[in-house]
């Protein structure tokens, strides 16, 4: 079994990425980062994403709201930032209040700035085929894993478990377009799929994104699958410093015997997904020069 070292892939995007900017000649990218309340996560996130702009050498900027923000002030903001020439991409931290439409919110960031690929037009253009958009920071991360690992997709079952707009649709929409990784048999498989364990057996390629831990178990992998697990889930462990420790969607322990590919858990498809919103700002900065 291959285990699929993110952190060292997500290294890799990140040493381009710093040579690419270095090389630039005049202004650098830039990124804006909106976080809405307190959230001890999306904080954690945002200091990450900040963190590795620095490194690469991307600007950037945060905007920080009250949990109580009106729609029109956030709005405001967005709209600022849509017109400012010196941003590149905009990325509106989720998860947002509940008196926040998320799906509107995102849909307020301009495309061409929609670092994060969650604009109505972005997930069109995809749908569509039409390279000119931008694709989720996480399923763009698990087509990297998959090509840099060398995990054949053409002509192959891929199941994927999960169908939210952030993870499942655009990652099966990316395994069965017209290129590689793609060319692949898709089935969407959610919480109202019948016999799931019958269909999973089938799959060369599973890409895992249902949000519990340890779901897939290895009686559900027939031998030689790959497995992209997408899951990040906290479970208690009394003999953790924190009380808890993470674990995916899959049981990795369970799985690796029979797997040909597997991501563990940290240190899988997290790491990737931040590589892929900077990768998705240095190209807004560049498709911003070509229009100039």
């Amino acid at each position: 079994m291959q285990r699929i070292d993110g952190n060292a892939i997500a290294e890799s995007i990140i040493e381009e990425l710093t040579a690419e900017v270095s090389a630039l000649p005049d202004a650098k990218p830039t990124v804006a980062f909106i976080r809405v309340g307190e959230d001890p996560a999306s904080v954690s996130y945002v200091r990450k994403k900040e963190k590795t702009a620095a490194r690469i050498g991307i600007g950037s900027q945060l905007h920080l709201f009250p949990g109580d923000v009106t729609r029109e002030t956030l709005f405001e903001c967005i709209d600022a930032l849509n017109a400012d020439p010196a941003v590149s991409g905009i990325l509106v931290q989720a998860p947002l209040p509940r008196h926040l439409d998320e799906t509107e919110t995102f849909n307020r960031v301009a495309p061409h700035k929609d670092v994060d690929g969650f604009n109505t037009v972005n997930i069109g253009k995809l749908c569509q085929e039409d390279d000119s958009g931008f694709v989720a920071c996480t399923p763009a991360g698990i087509v990297e894993l998959i090509a840099r690992s060398g995990i054949e997709t053409e002509g192959k079952h891929v199941v994927v478990l999960g169908r939210s707009q952030i993870v499942g649709k655009p990652a099966a929409l990316l395994m069965m377009r017209k290129a590689l990784p793609g060319n692949a048999t898709v089935t969407v498989c959610h919480s109202r799929t019948a016999d799931l364990p019958a269909i999973t057996r089938q799959a060369d390629l599973i890409i895992a994104a249902i949000g519990r831990p340890h779901f897939l178990t290895a009686e559900m992998v027939k031998d030689g699958a790959a497995i992209i697990d997408v899951g990040i889930n906290r479970v208690e462990d009394p003999e953790a410093k924190r009380g808890y420790r993470l674990v995916g969607d899959a049981d990795y322990d369970a799985i690796a015997p029979k797997a040909s590919h597997l991501t563990p858990v940290p240190g899988g498809v997290g790491p990737m997904t931040v590589a892929m919103l900077m990768h998705n700002t240095l190209r807004a900065f560049k498709l911003a020069q070509a229009n100039d």
